[in-house]
């Protein structure tokens, strides 16, 4: 809009992420802190469903539940200890039905979804993804965390933000970035430097969370933030020895257990990027910056929280009554729950 004034980027400190953590309530019970549905992982991709799940944990939710293909429960049923697992109907082996799987998640009672790590890419799943972010006639999607094939997904159908109902937090790396842009009908190259540049990488995650109308974090040293009304943050953490495989996926279940626990998607997206930052950074101080695994900072992240909860104004921005386990978000990306049958 012309003459409309952007808000200055906020730097992410300790103070401003301790604000954000949602409430814990000494008689609440699992139920209280969320109910989380996870669609990740494929046989070859196992660990990432598992990272998932355990970091939506470790940042406190309630109840994690992870839907996989049928003919892939009992070796993810093995291995996901603390959540309980959803088994999805198939057409064929590890190739999901998309109908029949979307009728049976969206009866499954959860308040917020992870979509994308380590799926198995086809045809089918990109319908199944489609449609769970898709207008509904009773009600309005869950909000949810796209990442790794469910942003690979979007990026293969022209103008797909028009169809995406649901609040969501895509968090891309910078390849991933770009694809989505360019179905998006813009040229790469124009975007200029998504690497070194911040400059470049906050105005362009301004631009494409205005565009797509949803919460954008684009991954990489000093991870940018931005929601859709124009308002950006950024993490002020480089870490090097976050650059291992799964360390995204643990991003992913962070931001998902927030979302679960009733955080709006800005303010989720802000308070997960900052702990799963502050546990990579408390790993290095022990290790170094090589040799981390991803697995290495889901026990960090309780941590991380425990130290913010500490700090003077802890919840401060999110508040006593904000709605947590409902299906209600606090701030940015507020739904109405929808009823829902349960698990």
């Amino acid at each position: 809009m012309p003459g409309r004034t952007v808000p200055e980027p906020t730097l992410l400190t300790d103070v401003a992420a301790a604000a954000l953590l949602p409430p814990r309530p000494v008689r609440g019970h699992k139920g209280t802190f969320g109910k989380l549905l996870v669609l990740a992982g494929s046989v070859d991709y196992a660990g990432a469903a598992l990272l998932v799940c355990t970091a939506a944990g470790r940042a406190g939710a309630g109840l994690v539940t992870l839907a996989t293909p049928e003919s892939l429960q009992p070796l993810f049923a093995a291995k996901v200890v603390e959540a309980t697992t959803l088994s999805l109907p198939e057409d064929d082996v590890e190739e999901v039905d998309p109908e029949e799987a979307l009728a049976r998640i969206l009866d499954h009672d959860h308040d917020a979804l992870v979509i994308g790590p380590g799926l198995r890419p086809s045809l089918s799943m990109t319908e199944l993804i489609r449609g769970l972010l898709a207008p509904e006639e009773d009600g309005v999607p869950m909000p949810a965390v796209l990442d790794a094939e469910a942003l690979r997904s979007l990026a293969t159908v022209d103008g797909w933000a028009a169809d995406v109902a649901a609040r969501c937090v895509l968090t891309p790396h910078v390849g991933e970035f770009l694809r989505l842009r360019a179905a998006d009908g813009l040229d790469p190259q124009k975007l200029g430097d998504l690497v070194f540049d911040d400059g470049r990488r906050l105005v362009a995650a301004r631009e494409a969370a205005r565009d797509w109308d949803q919460v954008v974090v684009l991954k990489g040293a000093r991870t940018v933030i931005a929601d859709r009304d124009g308002r950006t943050a950024v993490s002020p953490f480089e870490n090097a020895a976050l650059a291992s495989g799964g360390t995204g996926d643990v991003l992913a279940g962070t931001i998902g257990g927030l979302l679960a626990q009733g955080l709006g998607t800005f303010e989720a997206a802000q308070l997960g990027v900052y702990l799963h930052a502050m546990a990579g950074e408390a790993v290095r101080a022990r290790i170094g910056d090589a040799g981390l695994l991803a697995s290495d900072l889901t026990g960090e992240l309780p941590l991380a929280r425990k130290k913010l909860a500490a700090l003077p104004g802890a919840g401060s921005a999110v508040g006593a009554g904000s709605a947590v386990g409902t299906g209600v978000a606090a701030g940015s990306g507020a739904r109405p729950a929808r009823t829902r049958g349960t698990a």
